[in-house]
């Protein structure tokens, strides 16, 4: 009887410890079962640094592109060398001009024609109309003369007088028909010496743009800058899928209009980096910043943060993007070793935090969308959400823990239930010998 009792209250106890488990979704790990590392809560003044990596690039370049002129591929005569360092002004990408010279020597030949045809016209119709002036004289003479012969008609015989009428009218019809015609001359050399004109003005056209495009051959650097080469995108044999373009060089073919480089401005460059959600809040404009750039390991720089994204950076194909945050630092001096694109270590010294409570990060766990830690409790671990105010040096900034805690630096449950598992396998025993 006392047996059975005892049982019975071992099975409500058991039951009791499994339900307030699931009422406070606390670990159920205890601490001698399992090997848990653990760490203490301290209390401390803390400086804010912010860690991160970013890349270096200037804050103006100008773009220097092929010329749009249509007819065409243009060929490299002259190219500035990738890093070179250029001057306002100086010639870095010029392109063969024959083919525009052609046609301007062609417009210039096609202008001259122009200009001889059209005083060839108006010397044409100046003739044609002094011709005209003269037939009109001698119809209109014509027709007088008829006129008096007819006014003589009551002296003369019927068969006179009618030969008279017969003459007049073929004079009037005459002076007609030469009227119509220097109206048809006048329109006629009208039309031509505008036709010789337009001609003109198209040659005078032709050979002005091609003037223009011979000018747009030199192309000259618009600031003072390193010279950037770009890869050749209008290259079109030899070349398969996923290996790299070479860069533009002299004697490529390149369509009109295309990038082929760009000037940069290497007197002003800036970090550019990304930061999370966590260390965002703690930053803002100012703060100092400690860099170390990769290809040069022995120099330190430093540098201020320059802007701080209010909104966050998202790309579709990264799915913790919307966790991070656009972040420009600008150097405190320039260096005509730094280059656009080399990557940089950075160090962001933020706020001094005093009598700051803080644990090692990796104790800090997320827990359905919650920071958590697993404080020692008695014998075993139990979660306990908390706020992170801020990560430094590999410590989290807490809110929401006391001094003096014991958290776990790894996550008890996940140590327990490996534990289990090796305890239920036991150990495997060698097949018996038949």
């Amino acid at each position: 009887m006392k047996q059975g009792i005892h049982h019975t209250g071992i099975f409500l106890t058991l039951l009791t410890l499994a339900g307030s488990s699931v009422a406070c979704r606390q670990a159920s790990a205890l601490a001698g079962e399992v090997d848990v590392p653990t760490a203490v809560v301290k209390e401390a003044d803390v400086q804010l640094k912010v860690l991160t990596t970013g890349a270096l690039r200037t804050k103006e370049s100008r773009a220097i592109a092929a010329p749009p002129i249509a007819g065409g591929t243009l060929q490299i005569i002259k190219l500035a060398r990738f890093g070179s360092q250029v001057h306002k002004g100086d010639v870095v990408l010029e392109f063969d001009p024959s083919e525009q010279e052609y046609n301007l020597a062609q417009s210039r030949s096609d202008l001259m024609q122009a200009e001889q045809e059209i005083a060839k016209s108006k010397a044409d119709a100046a003739v044609q109309t002094a011709e005209d002036q003269t037939a009109l004289l001698k119809a209109k003479y014509a027709v007088r003369r008829a006129e008096l012969e007819v006014s003589k008609n009551e002296l003369l015989s019927k068969i006179d007088a009618q030969k008279n009428i017969l003459a007049l009218d073929e004079a009037k019809r005459a002076l007609t028909q030469l009227e119509q015609d220097v109206r048809t001359h006048s329109a006629s050399n009208k039309a031509a010496l505008a036709i010789s004109e337009e001609k003109r003005n198209k040659a005078r056209l032709a050979m002005n743009q091609a003037e223009e495009n011979i000018k747009h051959m030199t192309i000259t650097a618009p600031i003072d800058g390193l010279m950037v080469v770009h890869p050749n995108l209008d290259s079109t044999g030899g070349f398969f899928f996923g290996q790299a373009l070479p860069d533009y060089h002299v004697g490529d073919q390149v369509n009109p209009g295309s990038s082929i480089g760009e000037v940069v401005d290497v007197s002003h460059l800036e970090v550019y980096t990304q930061v999370g959600e966590t260390d965002h809040s703690n930053l803002k404009p100012g703060q100092p910043v400690d860099i170390q750039v990769y290809p040069l390991p022995n120099d330190k720089f430093t540098g201020k943060v320059e802007t701080v994204g209010g909104a966050t950076a998202h790309a579709f194909w990264d799915d913790n993007a919307k966790h991070k945050f656009d972040v420009t630092i600008l150097l405190d001096k320039s260096d005509p070793r730094l280059r656009p694109g080399f990557a940089a270590r950075v160090i962001i010294r933020g706020d001094q935090l005093s009598h700051a409570v803080s644990i090692p990060s990796e104790a800090v766990f997320d827990r359905e969308g919650k920071k958590i830690v697993y404080c020692k409790r008695n014998r075993g671990f139990e979660a306990q959400q908390v706020k992170v105010r801020a990560l430094s040096d590999g410590r989290a900034v807490l809110e929401g823990i006391q001094p003096g805690t014991v958290v776990a630096l790894v996550n008890p449950e996940a140590r327990g239930s490996e534990k289990a598992k090796e305890n239920s396998s036991g150990p495997q025993l060698a097949p018996s010998a038949k």
